[in-house]
């Protein structure tokens, strides 16, 4: 093997190496609504920038010195150095370790920088992309553009001058040369992707996904100790328009995707992840994350139904496909239910099925395999956190709690809040994420840093807690290293102690078993205190 020398740099040599990486394009200072006062930013320019169809430069906000554990052992010089070798602007915003520079409450600077750069002026800046610009916390890289399924072109027909199937293509946020794997929450775009240069690679278009609905989940999983991906959505065709073979209706698939293709395209995307988990410092752990279009789309992942032609299509088929926890909004999850109600919104969808599957009545086992209902038979299925407001559309949520009720029949782990905000939208406050965070922590259990979530709870080895199969009993299992009387007590998420118990344990590992099933749905805090000493850990019900 060859052996590469490396002289020793001067300073100047140093200098001149980083001159040519970049030039220092300005500073200043950004408001944080995480803070509550300026922070500094730092802009530096690419020698050789890339730019978006639309000229616009390809920019990385990074997010450095905030108040949790990083990661990515690389300093925050290296990972600069390495994003502008790549081409993108970068954007540093420097939070001097705020202890309040934590997750949820750093989702408001998400929202606030993706609102920003999406109306057109961002630290001074009028031409950051779009659509192709990135939060990323320090010690995070980016692979984008990542292949993930060759499409079909003739599943929706969209336009004669559509004849090779374009690659669809997801991001990576991971983190670099971290101390430990971490796991992956991934979704689909709320928009599309579709052929054409001037229209590929829109996955992130803010004015769809996140600037438009105040999204920051995504984005802020990695304060969570979780890498995050988008990938595009697997209907690569513009929404509302799609015709089936042999159709005269170029609207037939106006407002949904189809299957095989969907979960074809679904599957295909969760193993791409899992297969580059090793080179990019992943678990292989994934959880699913969907709003909307997205829900529909990333919910097909979510069961446990083996269907043979849904599985052996796209790249590494070799890989496993299973994820371990979903978080679902406002979707549609069986496509044989919309009738259920006439007149409660989706007279769309009721109109155009149809046209693509038949009558239903006649082709019901085809409608069937739409939807993600049917693909869920057994508790092997991910659980599920749903999440809805009650004024928007009345089919919303009827699908939800159509979903969530067989769900529950087959005893999978399910939460559900309501209200967190107005119509169609996603959690965007501090509460409702720091559960979907907490539920995803849970099933996921990604590495333990230090955020506004594990500041409430002391998570440590001496106390384990596991459900059992119906969701009913709640063992715990903890160590006493002196005889004496031991206090197990339950709270709410707000604090509020709702069940308590005393016994007389002797030194060792001792168990004891729980009824929960008079508890409602939700987050808790199991606490036991035995010598004086307490140690706590939070579980769903």
């Amino acid at each position: 093997m060859n052996k590469i020398l490396f002289l020793k740099p001067t300073i100047i040599t140093l200098f001149i190496l980083a001159f040519s990486l970049f030039s220092f394009a300005g500073s200043g200072n950004w408001s944080s609504s995480a803070t509550g006062g300026n922070i500094t930013y730092t802009t530096s320019e690419a020698s050789s920038p890339q730019k978006d169809y639309s000229g616009n430069y390809l920019t990385i906000v990074y997010l450095e010195n905030t108040g949790f554990k990083k990661m990515g052992q690389n300093s925050n010089t290296t990972d600069v150095g390495w994003l502008l070798s790549q081409g993108y602007r970068v954007i540093e915003l420097n939070y001097t370790n705020s202890a309040k520079a934590v997750s949820p409450g750093i989702n408001a600077d998400i929202i606030a920088i993706n609102k920003a750069i999406n109306n057109g002026s961002f630290c001074g800046l009028s031409n950051c992309s779009k659509y192709r610009t990135w939060i990323l916390f320090e010690g995070y890289r980016i692979a984008r553009d990542v292949s993930y399924f060759k499409d079909d072109p003739t599943v929706y027909n969209y336009s004669t001058a559509y004849t090779t199937g374009d690659s669809l293509h997801m991001d990576i946020i991971y983190p670099a040369n971290p101390s430990e794997p971490v796991p992956t929450v991934l979704s689909f775009s709320y928009s599309n992707s579709y052929f054409g240069a001037a229209n590929i690679n829109q996955r992130l278009n803010l004015g769809n996904t996140l600037a438009g609905f105040s999204d920051s989940f995504l984005e802020g999983a990695p304060a969570n100790g979780i890498a995050w991906a988008i990938a595009d959505h697997p209907k690569y065709c513009p929404w509302g328009n799609g015709k089936p073979t042999g159709s005269t209706n170029n609207k037939a698939y106006a407002s949904y995707e189809t299957n095989p293709d969907a979960a074809q395209k679904v599957k295909s995307a969760v193993r791409t992840v899992r297969a580059l988990s090793q080179q990019l410092g992943l678990s292989g752990k994934i959880g699913i994350y969907g709003f909307s279009r997205s829900s529909d789309a990333g919910s097909i992942a979510v069961g446990d139904r083996v269907i043979t032609e849904f599985e052996n299509a796209g790249l590494h088929t070799d890989v496993s496909d299973d994820v371990q926890v979903a978080a679902l909004g406002s979707g549609v999850f069986d496509f044989t239910y919309i009738y259920n109600t006439i007149g409660d919104g989706d007279s769309n969808l009721e109109t155009n099925c149809p046209i693509a599957w038949g009558p239903l009545a006649d082709n019901y086992e085809a409608w069937k395999l739409q939807g993600s209902y049917h693909l869920t038979q057994t508790s092997a299925t991910a659980p599920v956190f749903f999440f809805y407001n009650t004024d928007d559309a009345q089919y919303y949520q009827n699908q939800i709690k159509h979903f969530k009720a067989h769900l529950d029949s087959l005893n999978v782990p399910t939460m559900v809040i309501t209200n967190y905000g107005t119509g169609h939208s996603v959690p965007k406050t501090s509460e409702p994420l720091s559960q979907i965070y907490q539920f995803f922590t849970q099933y996921l259990t990604p590495p333990l840093i230090s955020t506004a979530l594990s500041k409430v709870i002391v998570d440590n080895d001496n106390l384990h807690l596991a459900l059992n199969q119906n969701n009913r009993v709640l063992t715990l299992n903890y160590r006493t290293e002196k005889s004496g009387v031991s206090i197990i007590s339950f709270l709410t998420s707000a604090g509020k102690q709702i069940y308590s118990i005393s016994r007389t344990d002797t030194v060792g590992e001792q168990t004891a078993k729980i009824n929960v099933s008079s508890f409602a749905k939700g987050l808790y805090v199991a606490k036991v205190n035995t010598a004086g000493i307490e140690s706590r850990k939070k579980f769903i019900r």
